[in-house]
């Protein structure tokens, strides 16, 4: 289809500048990585496998000194023990509360997976279960809202602050660092012993800046995410406070042991290389998500950001309103992928989930959305959210595709 690339090749003249400013970051994300390998003395010996209870993990506790430099904190636990993203939030949330503490999310309902976790669904196993209270306070226009925030908290004893930078399967806007420095900085001069914390899948290395460097006490990400640079197999980080951090590591294992045990089973070069090539592949994803966004607006399509919008994190969202097309553009980004290109995906009831989900992801590692991958529940507005790509010219590949899956349909 010679007008697919015709439109394609118009919107790459278009994100010429905005492509500029995504190889600038990365060069600054580059330099941090690779100074704190030197800092931390990286070398062959880092990559030895321990087994069992993983006493004397060089290689692991190097790894978490690297993360804790790039992410600008105090320290970090850097797991594969843990299994998601999710998992990583939840350890998180029940090693810092405790029965009758309060936690505030003021970002909202939290993504899908966390209903249970929290207990807006029942769940016997949440934090609900516990005794642990929960409120919520939504956005304002896109953004934090300030005054009912700042009552809540001359109001009520509030233990922790939860903060979703990334949108989920919402259709407000992703948070901002700048956003996030702000609120911060207001939460903490009414109450400098809230903990605040924040989820920051999908947003490390899209901004200058990580926030535990403007105010957050601690905060979560996953390693098929943005960290993992398509080579981590799977796991997740936690990073902040050094307190903070002990606690989340006597949860995540047990009290009176905590980040002295955890074999990391040969894992230690997945997460070194991960993080290492995760600038570069952040980049491929911003570019991968700007392309994206200045095509289908081309198209005629509604997209959130605009191409040329300061971004968050590296999700793209490409509204439809109406299901069949939501569904053949995520089969598009399937039949690009390297991995199951012959499947045919279909929209299903997903553990953690309330409508039903299509979700294209034909990847190296199962769920990771730092390669391309593209998915979205099937309900109104009927949003395609799609995110990652390994190297720009895949991404290109993948929406190329997708386009002619859509004009077939």
């Amino acid at each position: 289809m010679k007008d697919v690339e015709k439109i394609i090749e118009q919107a790459e003249q278009d994100c010429k500048e905005v492509f500029q400013k995504i190889d600038k970051q990365c060069e600054r994300n580059s330099e941090k990585v690779l100074n704190s390998f030197h800092k931390n003395e990286i070398t062959e010996s880092c990559f030895h496998e321990t087994t069992g209870y993983g006493y004397n993990d060089l290689g692991r506790d190097k790894i978490e000194q690297v993360f804790k430099d790039v992410l600008g904190a105090e320290d970090a636990l850097v797991r594969n023990q843990f299994i998601s993203g999710s998992h990583a939030l939840t350890v998180c949330f029940f090693a810092l509360l405790r029965p009758n503490d309060l936690l505030l999310s003021i970002s909202g309902k939290p993504y899908d997976t966390l209903e249970e976790v929290i207990g807006i669904k029942d769940n016997p196993s949440s934090l609900k279960s516990f005794g642990v209270q929960y409120d919520e306070i939504e956005l304002k226009e896109d953004d934090f809202d300030y005054e009912k925030i700042k009552e809540y908290l001359e109001n009520r004893k509030v233990k922790v602050i939860e903060i979703q930078r990334s949108k989920g399967y919402s259709t407000r806007k992703s948070i901002t660092i700048d956003k996030i420095e702000k609120v911060c900085r207001m939460i903490k001069e009414i109450n400098q012993d809230v903990v605040i914390m924040v989820d920051n899948c999908y947003c490390e290395m899209v901004s200058n800046k990580e926030p535990t460097e403007v105010g957050a006490d601690i905060m979560v990400g996953s390693l098929i995410k943005n960290l993992g640079g398509g080579i981590a197999s799977n796991g997740a980080y936690i990073a902040g406070k050094k307190e903070l951090i002990e606690l989340c590591a006597e949860r995540l294992t047990l009290p009176g042991e905590g980040r002295e045990v955890g074999p990391s089973l040969g894992a230690n070069k997945q997460l070194l290389q991960g993080i290492y090539f995760a600038p570069s592949v952040v980049a491929s994803a911003l570019k991968t998500a700007v392309l994206t966004s200045r095509t289908m607006e081309l198209l005629g399509y509604e997209v959130e950001p605009k191409y040329q919008e300061e971004r968050a994190d590296i999700v793209q969202n490409i509204i439809f309103h109406e299901p069949t097309s939501l569904i053949e553009f995520t089969r598009g980004i399937q039949e690009a992928s390297a991995i199951d290109s012959n499947a045919v995906v279909e929209p299903w009831d997903m553990p953690g989930y309330t409508d039903k989900v299509i979700m294209a992801s034909g990847s190296f590692t199962q769920g990771s959305s730092i390669e391309l991958s593209c998915d979205g529940p099937l309900r109104e507005p009927y949003i395609a959210y799609m995110q990652g790509s390994l190297t720009y010219p895949y991404g290109k590949l993948g929406l190329k595709k997708a386009i002619e899956k859509l004009r077939k349909e």
